[in-house]
């Protein structure tokens, strides 16, 4: 029986934006997509970074695609991205909402040359999915409405989560936790003070945790899980652009907003 190839959903594609040397690989949440970045993508482009955000294994298509996906395949996708942003960019920063924070997380363990990491909310704990680490069933778990403040927002998004894709999550979120002291380079963690999805004490584990010696926590006051679409984007694309400025070597070309 042949296997069922899923389009990629119209504006769930994977964006690049040719910048400078200082390159910006982009990760975005679980059963999310590049669009939950797009935005925050276009005003660090604009700033004049080269912005790259990848579109992982089993999102964007359809959730039987993601129910046959582990986060071996969604590490694998970020670290091809940053092996290709490498060879255009002197300075390469991961940043990473949500799931993308984490995966950024241990990326940057791994990959010692990394110049920085930015964290949006990343996940180390999501109580809502915990009942189902143990479970086998329902296949698929209802989604509720992406955690967003900002009303007429609109997340690329699937309605229903595949119970394996949860469990891998959640084995990525064990895995992650042990290798979190690998992380020597430079954070920066964004985390909203009111989140549905995460809990803010996740980000403050995450800094405790880290073993950068360049580490710098922000409260975001006004918006929910998915900041990088809501009302505080500006803010982070203002304060990583300035984290970023004050990371990158002399000789670099230091970017100017427009």
């Amino acid at each position: 029986m042949s296997k069922t190839i899923f389009p990629v959903l119209p504006g769930a594609e994977s964006f690049f934006h040719k910048g400078n040397e200082i390159g910006i690989l982009l990760c975005h949440g679980f059963v999310g997509t590049p669009q939950s970045v797009g935005e925050l993508g276009k005003l660090l482009a604009d700033k004049g970074f080269t912005v790259l955000a990848p579109r992982l294994k089993g999102h964007g298509t359809h959730a039987e695609e993601l129910e046959n996906c582990c986060y071996l395949d969604w590490f694998e996708d970020l670290e091809k991205a940053y092996l290709k942003l490498k060879k255009v960019c002197k300075n390469v920063f991961i940043a990473g909402q949500s799931m993308g924070g984490t995966l950024a997380v241990q990326l940057a363990g791994k990959h010692k040359e990394i110049s920085g990491v930015i964290t949006i909310n990343a996940a180390l704990d999501v109580p809502g999915y915990e009942f189902f680490r143990d479970k086998t069933e329902p296949r698929f778990i209802p989604e509720g409405k992406p955690d967003i403040k900002a009303e007429g927002i609109e997340e690329i998004t699937y309605s229903a989560v595949p119970i394996t894709a949860v469990k891998k999550l959640l084995g990525l979120i064990t895995f992650t936790k042990s290798k979190i002291a690998d992380v020597e380079c430079p954070i920066l963690i964004f985390k909203s003070e009111e989140d549905h999805v995460v809990p803010p004490e996740s980000s403050d584990f995450l800094f405790e945790s880290v073993s950068s010696p360049m580490k710098q926590i922000i409260s975001l006051t006004n918006s929910y899980h998915v900041a990088s679409m809501d009302y505080d984007k500006e803010i982070i694309a203002n304060q990583t652009a300035d984290y970023i400025r004050m990371c990158c070597h002399p000789e670099i070309e230091i970017p100017v907003s427009r």
